[in-house]
């Protein structure tokens, strides 16, 4: 089932059949580096499995089960400190729980003792989330709870917030 590759350039990687479709996990020495949805098309990646991405994977064994365990293994998240902020406020989101971008914008406005920030620059900073699920980027909803930008798909947020019983606005249109 697994395949090797000398050249791969995660030191760990491994191919995870969800529910909502094949995610990539990818970690190297320091944590858990990306989870992201694989195209389409049945993936041609070799996967080099470890104790980090194992891990993960059994933590989103869990998280498909209906629970939300605690991750027991590190994220090393790549990006602009701006980024990383917007990505630690994701993280405190509760299962279930949602926020909307401009929640987002006014408390890192707050932090920087300023009048606002636009949602804009945080929607940019939550689509370049490299870790989806675990840093839970399909917990962040648009004006009036609506369901809005997602990397992996509208459908796959929507099934992501409905496993976790979250309220939200939905047009099928």
């Amino acid at each position: 089932m697994y395949q090797t590759a000398p050249d791969f350039p995660a030191a760990e990687s491994v191919l995870y059949n969800s529910p909502l479709g094949i995610l990539i996990l990818e970690a190297d020495e320091a944590g858990l580096t990306a989870v992201r949805f694989s195209p389409e098309q049945a993936p041609d990646t070799a996967v080099r499995p470890g104790p980090i991405t194992t891990r993960a994977a059994e933590w989103l064994d869990g998280y498909f089960s209906g629970s939300c365990p605690e991750p027991d293994f590190p994220l090393n998240l790549k990006g602009t400190p701006f980024q990383k902020e917007v990505w630690a406020i994701l993280q405190t989101i509760p299962a279930g729980k949602t926020m909307t971008y401009g929640e987002i914008a006014r408390i890192l406005a707050d932090r920087r003792g300023i009048d606002r920030m636009a949602a804009q620059a945080v929607g940019q900073a939550v689509g370049k989330n490299p870790v989806c699920i675990l840093v839970p980027c399909h917990r962040v909803l648009g004006q009036c709870q609506r369901l809005t930008g997602y990397a992996g798909g509208l459908e796959r947020k929507k099934a992501l917030l409905t496993l976790e019983g979250a309220e939200f606005l939905f047009d099928s249109n």
